[in-house]
């Protein structure tokens, strides 16, 4: 509980230093690229080599499909009833079945279940939201978009091989692979990095926070973050027990699927013009509403 208080008060930093003049809009931005290359790489490459393989651990890489597979049908089948605008459905593909599994789930993993739980929400968001925002979100673009640049095969390729995270976790399995440790100081010098995730990344959520509720929005609204936050993650236990797999790996892999929409799917699909109204209130009230469904989630997990 006290962790989760520490996420909550870095939460409140970035949504106060906003309303301060002297930070920038670019604020955000600049803090989420300071993740991306230099935090979430160093916690990759210094937790990676630390997870122990399991037959469990295959859950983690195919559990992001498997729900990409649940939502992708589910809001398919729910725009037909609803007769919602081609925008509207494409925001609602995009988002929901991509979580914040690194910026957000990356932290809250490791406030819920510990720091040695760690490794298995790096791999879920690296086999499994990053590789499908690449590849099935910049087909939803391309498919659903208006904006005026579409992505090509060559483009999606050159995203995945050049994301510094994605570049992290190749360098780390290969290292464990043909077990290769760290001198010291390289381990204090990952460790000091990689502790700079947590606050970076909720002072930059803080930051981004954005609400916007349409009345028009609000059918889609509610059917998207109740999809998101409450039946996926819900459908994902239940497969799990049925199937009667266990273990700390699966339990991780449940707890990301009950992640809010994605940040950046979130900003992809606002430059693509899917329903911008509707993508900020997902992935706002998402975030905000993910600190009350997560912990409830957590609890059913450990049942």
């Amino acid at each position: 509980m006290e962790n989760f208080a520490v996420i909550i008060t870095f939460l409140l930093i970035g949504i106060t230093i906003k309303k301060i003049p002297d930070f920038s809009v670019e604020t955000g931005k600049i803090l989420n690229l300071f993740v991306i290359y230099i935090s979430l790489p160093s916690l990759v490459l210094l937790k990676i080599p630390t997870l122990p393989f399991s037959s469990n651990i295959f859950v983690v890489g195919l559990m992001p499909w498997v729900m990409l597979l649940f939502s992708c049908t589910t809001i398919a089948i729910l725009s037909f009833l609803f007769k919602w605008e081609r925008q509207i459905t494409g925001c609602l593909l995009l988002l929901i079945p991509l979580g914040n599994t690194s910026f957000l789930g990356v932290p809250m993993v490791k406030t819920f279940f510990g720091d040695h739980a760690v490794p298995y929400a790096l791999l879920y968001d690296q086999l499994g939201s990053f590789l499908a925002l690449a590849t099935y979100g910049s087909l939803i673009i391309a498919f659903y978009g208006t904006g005026e640049n579409k992505p090509s095969l060559r483009s999606i390729c050159k995203k995945v091989i050049s994301f510094p995270p994605f570049i992290s976790l190749i360098a780390a399995l290969t290292l464990k692979s043909i077990s290769i440790s760290y001198p010291a100081p390289v381990v204090n010098i990952l460790t000091t990095l990689s502790s700079t995730l947590i606050p970076i990344v909720m002072i930059a959520v803080g930051f981004q926070l954005t609400l916007r509720l349409d009345k028009k929005l609000i059918v889609p609204i509610c059917i998207g973050i109740s999809l998101k936050l409450i039946v996926s993650p819900l459908v994902a236990l239940l497969l799990c027990r049925v199937v009667g797999v266990d273990g700390e790996a699966v339990q991780v892999s449940i707890f990301e699927a009950g992640m809010p929409p994605m940040v950046s799917a979130g900003a992809l699909a606002i430059i693509a013009n899917l329903s911008p109204a509707l993508t900020a209130a997902l992935v706002g009230i998402g975030i905000i509403l993910s600190f009350i469904t997560l912990p409830i989630l957590h609890k059913l997990i450990l049942i």
